[in-house]
């Protein structure tokens, strides 16, 4: 009889931590799959905007300038993004904030597709950046601090952005040959953002700002190193992260646009070449994923740029479209790791200074702000295969950078 009861009570516990256990595993569910799924959907907007641009400047009868500068309005909402969060999250909370800063994208996308005034689509383009960059903070803050330091999750987070990024240039090609239009991926795009609205209203969260800020603080009085703003390295580094984000805007948002005007390939090609870029961007996250542990990270980004500068030239250089491909794809490749990976080496610099973050953050962010309109403005005047060009700045300037890094790291190690 006491057996029987023993075996009772042993089956009762198992069922009591197997309720647990699914409990659980159902609340992270609740908690990381908005995540994932929201960071899918942002990474087929941000490439949507580039596929979408030569079809806005058609229609709307704008020229290079203008167009620049919506690439550069949604550069703007996603650093402005980092100021309006955490103020924002400190008086409502860090769930209705992206919920309300989330909206913005698929409501601002319908505006856009209604192609109004300059002005408005200015400020639809702002508040899409706004609810990019409130996506990208929530997201990789959950996924941190939920992850118990592991990195595969953070790669996830990062594999299912960029596979995002890889399928819209697709859909966009495959409505257009179909005589849907640029309209029709606008709006699949559109459902996909309300679904991660929806989601993030179904999300489990239950912790906010302040107490993550108060814990920031006791971190930085804690600690006895030289302060950021003091490490010429953090200027270095973000100098890189400045050029680097340049470029990338300027792929993501020009090359399309760049490639039509070179008469070489159809709409269709071009499009899905930037969708290539984004199949090795994935290839080349995993790849970094796997060595980072293995190789100095400074010497990692370093040889990234030196691979960056090479297929520049490539791609710049010809007309030819196999290797025009083989050089798209290779500046995919060796873009996945460089932004991580870079902020991941100053992280000893700004450890605990949630000032130094956003400082670093910000000085990189001004550049896929500034670049894109630039390169507009100069393929008004003097064509856009011409203006294009000007990106080699970038690319040598991203060399110059990594190499100082690589020699001032080795310089303290000496001392």
């Amino acid at each position: 009889e006491m057996q029987r009861s023993l075996v009772g009570s042993e089956m009762c516990i198992r069922d009591r931590n197997g309720e647990n256990m699914d409990t659980k595993a159902k609340s992270q569910f609740r908690l990381l799959f908005p995540c994932y799924f929201s960071f899918f959907v942002n990474g087929a907007m941000v490439l949507l905007v580039g596929a979408i641009l030569p079809y806005i400047i058609e229609e709307a009868g704008i020229n290079y300038s203008v167009a620049g500068g919506f690439l550069s309005a949604f550069a703007i909402g996603n650093l402005l993004a980092s100021f309006v969060n955490p103020p924002m999250a400190s008086r409502i909370g860090r769930k209705a904030t992206i919920v309300i800063f989330s909206a913005f994208i698929p409501v601002m996308l319908l505006v856009i597709t209604f192609l109004p005034p300059v002005p408005v689509i200015y400020a639809a383009f702002i508040l899409i950046g706004i609810g990019r960059g409130s996506v990208s903070i929530i997201n990789n803050a959950v996924v941190n601090d939920n992850s118990n330091g592991r990195p595969a999750a953070l790669n996830l987070l990062h594999m299912t952005f960029a596979a995002g990024a890889f399928i819209a240039p697709f859909i966009t090609s495959l409505y257009t040959s179909f005589g849907l239009g640029w309209r029709a991926a606008a709006y699949t795009i559109i459902i996909g953002s309300t679904l991660s609205v929806i989601l993030y209203v179904w999300m489990r969260i239950d912790y906010n700002w302040p107490l993550e800020s108060k814990k920031a603080k006791e971190n930085a009085s804690d600690s006895k190193a030289k302060p950021f703003y003091k490490n010429s390295i953090f200027y270095i580094m973000g100098f890189l992260l400045f050029l680097y984000l340049g470029l990338e805007n300027c792929v993501n948002g020009w090359f399309v646009t760049y490639f039509k005007s070179m008469d070489i390939m159809s709409s269709t090609y071009a499009t899905n070449l930037v969708s290539v870029t984004w199949i090795m961007v994935m290839l080349g996250r995993l790849l970094t994923a796997k060595i980072s542990s293995k190789v100095d990270k400074n010497k990692l980004i370093s040889g990234y740029c030196v691979a960056t500068t090479v297929f520049f030239i490539l791609l710049t250089a010809t007309h030819n479209l196999a290797v025009i491909t083989v050089a798209i794809a290779g500046l995919g490749f060796f873009f996945a790791g460089i932004y991580p990976t870079t902020v991941s080496s100053v992280g000893n610099i700004i450890k605990g200074s949630t000032t130094g973050m956003s400082l670093f953050l910000a000085i990189a962010a001004l550049g896929g702000i500034v670049t894109p309109q630039i390169v507009g403005f100069l393929a008004d005047r003097i064509g856009m295969t011409a203006a294009i060009l000007v990106l080699a700045f970038n690319a040598a300037g991203m060399l110059i950078m990594s190499g100082t890094n690589v020699l001032m790291r080795r310089k303290e190690t000496h001392i």
